[in-house]
């Protein structure tokens, strides 16, 4: 896939280096939840991550937010213009198929985040992983997990990181075409 030469989303909204919400030590998350589960599938120790998580450690950059912002590097642009790139794909994508059965497709933001970030679904770390909150109708990112996707889950290349951002696509998708359950109080604090 030569993703360089696509077009670029307009709908990301991009936090990094932006000072965020601290948050409470403890917040283990689904996302980390499922990581532990992973690592253990594979043979390492879980106890190790959810350890790290409930700490408020997170796993490795994506722990909590400094008050200090920081430039993002070259590697990290790069994957944010991949992400963007990638939801642009998702648009048009969806765009035409909608398009195809009379109806107007709604793109969903995608948030790129780094360390803490505060939705309308309340404030989650990078340990969460990738979500989409249906109160605000936002995707919610931290590049962060690409790295673990790549060194803790060995899911390196593109493939698996476009997955990443259009898995959570799908969920205002199935809205929109009626097909999502309904979202009770305590779902929409996830």
């Amino acid at each position: 896939m030569r993703w360089n030469e696509g077009r670029r989303s307009d709908n990301v909204d991009d936090r990094r280096g932006r000072p965020g919400p601290v948050m409470a030590a403890g917040g283990i998350g689904l996302g980390g939840l499922l990581l532990a589960v992973v690592v253990g599938l594979l043979g390492g120790d879980p106890m190790v991550v959810l350890q790290q998580m409930s700490s408020g450690g997170g796993m490795g950059p994506m722990g909590g937010q400094s008050s200090r912002p920081r430039a993002p590097t070259a590697q990290e642009n790069q994957l944010a213009d991949f992400v963007s790139v990638v939801l642009a794909d998702t648009e048009d994508t969806w765009e035409k198929e909608f398009r195809e059965i009379g109806r107007n497709y709604r793109p969903p933001t995608l948030v790129i985040f780094d360390g803490v970030v505060a939705s309308a679904c309340g404030q989650a770390s990078g340990a969460t992983g990738p979500f989409y909150c249906p109160r605000d109708q936002k995707v919610y990112i931290d590049l962060g997990f690409y790295r673990q996707l790549r060194q803790q889950l060995g899911a390196p290349g593109d493939f698996a990181q476009a997955y990443v951002v259009a898995h959570p696509v799908g969920h205002p998708l199935k809205q929109q075409l009626g097909n999502e359950h309904k979202v009770t109080p305590k779902e929409q604090r996830r």
